[in-house]
């Protein structure tokens, strides 16, 4: 049975086509995942605004805009979504201001390995849907307590 964690919504930016092209291959050929790429920050954004995205991998140095102000971005947007960015540069103050600011899921460096890849993809996935799950608790519980509060309530009025 397919859950949704292995349906999960994933966004990957980086300028380079390459690095889009060997992404997305390599997860249309090894998991279930929806992958939308993009080499536009600005685009990747205003895809993120309309359509529910459970991850986003982005590159650290681009053009237009660099993957740690795009994620500070997609924060804004939905701060629940996990954030990973790749980076060529082996550069620890640049990860830790990263981790700090854009709250990381994860810091990959290039070259990646696959599998290890896929393993912090599926992680990522899965937080996002715990997340979600439990929000989706939450409110249940809530409306019960409202509920109960209300049937509280109707019972003084008729003995009180």
């Amino acid at each position: 049975m397919e859950t949704a964690v292995e349906r999960g919504s994933i966004v990957i930016v980086d300028d380079e086509d390459m690095v889009l092209t060997s992404l997305s291959s390599f997860l249309a050929l090894e998991t279930e995942y929806d992958v939308s790429t993009f080499t536009s920050a600005k685009e990747a954004l205003k895809y993120i605004h309309g359509n529910e995205v459970d991850l986003v991998i982005s590159d650290y140095l681009m053009p237009e805009m660099d993957g740690i102000s795009f994620l500070a971005e997609v924060r804004k947007i939905n701060p629940k979504i996990p954030r990973i960015i790749l980076t060529g540069y082996a550069d620890k103050e640049n990860a830790i201001k990263a981790i700090n600011e854009v709250g990381l899921f994860q810091y990959i460096e290039k070259p990646w390995e696959n599998e290890d890849l896929r393993i912090i993809i599926r992680n990522g996935v899965e937080k996002n849907e715990l997340l979600k799950k439990l929000e989706k608790k939450i409110g249940e519980i809530s409306k019960a307590y409202a509920d109960l509060q209300g049937i509280q309530k109707d019972i003084l009025k008729t003995f009180v």
